[in-house]
């Protein structure tokens, strides 16, 4: 081994740092896990609630319902964070910053999550809606069993994607001093002087994420062979 590859190994993959931070590391794998799974469940939910909303076709609830996805979708997850984060306070909420990210990167997927689930529901014929209305079952009953099964599988490739997109974003959470993975990974490399912390904060990235991608893809082909 040259004296060049040493002196790599020294500076991004020291053993000696990576044994005295690697429980740092990993308790912030677990808030990340923590984090992203909250986001996903409440971020898919609102979204799913927004648009079977939006199918009843009232107007006072679509424009609302519109006007927040739009917005939600212009808006970068980092400046929601921010604004929540600086802005809730000052009208009597403050919140953990575990409570801010998982509020900001919900409704960004919700935002999301509704648009991908209406198109699916818009792409199923009305008319099945009415054939199922006629043998007698309820709006939520015909919706239920005949609509959002085939809007779900239409709709499923683009949401998963913006699922792991928006969960990724986790990271953010270290403007707000969210202990997650990059947080507790920038803070062991300023103490230690030594950007190995970094290069293990990469490596839990793909251990956390890349079976989601693997799951999203297995998924996403079983619901088409349906």
């Amino acid at each position: 081994m040259t004296g060049a590859d040493s002196g790599f190994l020294f500076t991004f993959f020291n053993a000696e740092v990576a044994r005295q931070y690697w429980p740092v590391i990993a308790s912030g794998a677990l808030m990340t896990v923590g984090v992203g799974l909250a986001v996903v469940v409440t971020g898919t939910l609102l979204g799913l609630l927004l648009a079977l909303a939006r199918a009843l076709g009232s107007r006072l609830l679509t424009l609302p319902i519109i006007a927040f996805a739009d917005i939600m979708r212009s808006l970068p997850p980092l400046v929601v964070l921010i604004v929540l984060y600086f802005g809730l306070p000052a009208l009597g909420l403050p919140l953990s910053a575990f409570a801010v990210t998982w509020l900001s990167l919900s409704l960004v997927l919700a935002a999301y999550a509704e648009e991908s689930i209406w198109a699916g529901i818009s792409a199923v014929p009305r008319g099945q809606l009415e054939a199922a209305r006629s043998t007698g079952m309820r709006w939520w009953q015909a919706m239920r069993l005949v609509v959002l099964p085939q809007a779900l599988r239409r709709a499923l490739p683009p949401l998963t994607n913006r699922v792991i997109s928006i969960t990724k974003n986790t990271a953010l959470g270290s403007v707000v001093a969210l202990n997650e993975i990059l947080n507790n990974a920038q803070g062991a490399s300023s103490h230690s002087g030594n950007p190995t912390p970094l290069m293990m904060a990469a490596f839990a990235y793909l251990v956390v994420f890349l079976p989601l991608v693997v799951f999203s893809r297995w998924l996403e082909q079983h619901w088409q062979q349906r």
